[in-house]
């Protein structure tokens, strides 16, 4: 299994330090965020010099609405995958219709890349896991959009009090992408967000995994830390573990 890294874990520290960390580590991906696309041809080289690719790509809602534009950054960097990759507090329905209609937002907003050849994805927090009666937002949201694919994040998944396992399991063949982050023990890593390196926390991540090869058509698996204090840290603890899983 290969194993990328987002590089929003790494937003605090030298992108090209960290690029050259990550592909000494054996991390063969990283996926980009809106702060690293500034310049996407040296990005493109800079990656290339590392052995690394980038397959998927956060781009922010607003940019997502310029198609044309980012699809050419897409086609600059290789990516295969556009993702959605968060609902600024403002933007967030509040009642079941609200998600649906957001859904049916994200449907029409998926063709054009599509029609381009990339797949459209959508990245989950904990708040997509509210419930609205018997169902999730997120369930009420994919429901409305069939097209739409998703990147899953088990952790925010279980932040929002839900269980990953079944849940990636009802949706695991719209699942082309997983974030592998992990939760620190109650108390601990409060100077990190209450957020562990990977295989350090307390998700059972070796079952994890096993679901997420096995019972989804995810295709990237993804290291993150969304507050990490040590970057080399986190990056060699967290691929080491995935290997100690057998992964």
């Amino acid at each position: 299994m290969d194993i990328g890294f987002q590089l929003y874990s790494a937003r605090n520290y030298p992108l090209a330090e960290v690029l050259k960390k990550i592909g000494t580590l054996g991390y063969t991906h990283a996926e980009g965020y809106g702060g690293v696309y500034g310049d996407p041809k040296g990005l493109k080289a800079k990656l290339d010099d590392h052995g690394l690719t980038m397959p998927t790509g956060h781009i922010g809602l607003d940019q997502l609405e310029k198609p044309a534009e980012t699809i050419r950054l897409a086609e600059t960097l290789g990516m295969k995958v556009v993702i959605c990759p968060w609902l600024s507090p403002d933007q967030r329905p509040t009642d079941a219709s609200g998600w649906r209609r957001f859904g049916e937002r994200l449907q029409r907003l998926a063709r054009p890349y599509q029609d381009a050849g990339l797949t459209f994805g959508y990245h989950n927090h904990d708040f997509e896991f509210a419930k609205f009666g018997a169902n999730y937002a997120m369930d009420l949201l994919l429901e409305a959009a069939p097209d739409v694919s998703v990147e899953t994040d088990i952790a925010w998944i279980a932040r929002g009090k839900a269980d990953p396992k079944p849940w990636l399991e009802k949706f695991g063949g719209r699942i082309v992408a997983v974030h592998i982050k992990d939760i620190a023990a109650p108390g601990q890593n409060v100077n990190e967000d209450g957020w562990a390196d990977v295989g350090h926390g307390v998700l059972p991540w070796q079952g994890l995994l096993a679901t997420a090869k096995s019972g989804t058509s995810a295709r990237y698996f993804i290291v993150e830390h969304d507050n990490p204090s040590d970057i080399d840290r986190f990056a060699s603890r967290s691929i080491a573990a995935i290997e100690n899983f057998g992964a």
